[in-house]
């Protein structure tokens, strides 16, 4: 369970940090507050809706592979981004370089979109007081040497624990983002961000046969908040799952191929969740009617029992955001209840577009990004049933606990997704882990195939990362477990 934070007020920016802090954004590079409203006001006169989003960011990566530091990275930049909204069409400027000037150019380049748009500027997001993660910077929580030391001890933990151990590699990565929204009349929000991840891959060997396992977590805190504090059991913890995988792995037999019912493990095994089904209901493939749930409001898209959220606010978690990248606080929002879809993730222009309200989803990987419609944390809520049952329920299947890439087509649905971590069910029981499976189906048929859901709902450990169009931002998933009937899968048996 996450740790509860204490709140502190959500306040306009220029009465939460100091005038040192500000100056990193506006002061420091010479812009008068009040020039820089001015100007968005006349730029956004005739659009619809459209933000100034300010941008200050550090970020690291260190990698431990071979028993060596293989790579260490660190970056540093700042800029802004500059929207204006006319309907469906969207202007959309940045750069780095943050004065007057550019701010200008900016507005030139992007107000042409309102050009004879009569247009009326959308009410602003209502702000909180809510703080799902403090202000920290996790870049500086730990010297480099510190970090170094840390990753040469998980190299020689993993190798102590096992003589099979041929490979290990560790790395950490953390990230600080410092945000301001400028909004059309004159409100001004603004968000720190921490964010870290601890990941540890093995390879173990016997003969020529090689097997590989991998864990991380993370989330948005500080290194020591996740190492110090045990969660999970810290790194000892992520290393000792990872070579618990490895193994499994290095006995496991070739996976059957066909048609079984299929079990999947608590947890991380909702990234299909998020892939199969989640971008479905982002608003914007459904407002443009691409999604395979398009036009099915109100209607069983799931088997009766599925309910599923997506939902920002858990103090914390990696997905989460105090409020999204146009200023909407983030919210738990229903996608489906019950089988029945019941609503879709919005930003504010995809929102107003289909006639409702953003549901605080508006997100973008950076400044130099324009916002859409992303995931926070997408959840499967519990059902009624033990797992131990669900899995006596089976007579011969699978039992899917860890899943690697996956790819899906959000049109049609269609998703092809491969185990890392997998097992046979035969008369009800686990036995023989197996290698190469992987599922093949289409997301709103799979939700109709749920037959039983478990009461042991778990999120992941802190480790997404979802890509679209180009852009990737941080999420989380969970689900208890769940029963499957009749799902495609490929094997290497022969």
């Amino acid at each position: 369970m996450d740790q509860m934070m204490t709140d502190t007020p959500l306040q306009p920016l220029e009465t939460t940090l100091s005038a040192a802090e500000n100056g990193d954004l506006l002061e420091a590079h010479g812009l008068d507050r009040d020039h820089v409203r001015q100007l968005l006001a006349q730029t956004l006169n005739n659009a619809d809706d459209g933000e100034l989003f300010f941008e200050q960011s550090q970020s690291e990566g260190l990698v431990f592979d071979n028993g060596r530091l293989k790579s260490s990275s660190f970056d540093s930049s700042q800029g802004f981004g500059m929207r204006s909204i006319a309907g469906e069409a969207a202007g959309y400027a940045h750069s780095g370089d943050l004065s007057m000037e550019a701010l200008k150019r900016a507005s030139d380049a992007v107000r042409s979109v309102g050009d004879g748009h009569s247009g009326v500027i959308a009410e602003a997001p209502k702000q909180t007081n809510r703080r799902l993660y403090g202000d920290l910077n996790p870049v500086d929580d730990m010297s480099l040497s510190q970090k170094i030391a840390l990753l040469e001890e998980i190299n020689q933990y993993a190798r102590d624990k096992d003589s099979r151990v041929r490979q290990v590699s560790a790395s950490l990565s953390g990230s600080w983002r410092k945000i301001a929204i400028l909004r059309a009349d004159g409100q001004l929000f603004h968000d720190v961000r921490p964010l870290v991840r601890i990941n540890v891959s093995v390879v173990v060997g016997e003969g020529e046969r090689q097997e590989a396992g991998n864990h991380g977590f993370g989330g948005r805190n500080s290194y020591s908040y996740y190492l110090d504090g045990g969660i999970d059991g810290g790194w000892q913890g992520a290393t000792d799952e990872a070579l618990r995988q490895a193994i499994v792995n290095l006995d496991a037999i070739d996976a059957p191929a066909g048609e079984l019912d299929v079990v999947l493990g608590p947890g991380w095994p909702g990234v299909l969740l998020h892939e199969a089904v989640g971008h479905g209901l982002e608003g914007d493939f459904n407002r443009k009617k691409s999604s395979a749930f398009a036009e099915l409001m109100g209607q069983q898209v799931a088997a009766k029992g599925v309910t599923i959220v997506d939902d920002g606010t858990i103090d914390g978690r990696r997905g989460s955001l105090s409020f999204d990248d146009e200023g909407t606080p983030s919210q738990r929002t229903p996608l489906i209840e019950d089988g029945i879809l019941v609503g879709y993730m919005q930003d504010r222009q995809n929102a107003r577009l289909m006639g409702g309200q953003s549901t605080g989803n508006g997100r973008r990987q950076s400044y130099a990004h324009i916002p859409m419609p992303r995931m926070t944390n997408t959840i499967m809520e519990n059902g009624d049933h033990d797992p131990v049952d669900i899995l006596s329920s089976v007579k011969n299947g699978l039992y899917a606990v860890n899943f690697g890439g996956g790819q899906v087509d959000i049109t049609s649905g269609k998703f092809v997704f491969s185990c890392t971590e997998a097992y046979l069910i035969e008369d009800g029981k686990v036995t023989a882990p197996v290698k190469g499976a992987t599922l093949i189906g289409n997301g709103p048929e799979a939700m109709k195939r749920i037959s039983m859901i478990g009461n042991d709902l778990q999120l992941d450990s802190g480790i997404g990362t979802c890509g679209k169009q180009g852009q990737g931002v941080p999420v989380g998933v969970g689900q208890p477990t769940l029963r499957l009937d009749g799902i495609t899968v490929g094997g290497t048996a022969t």
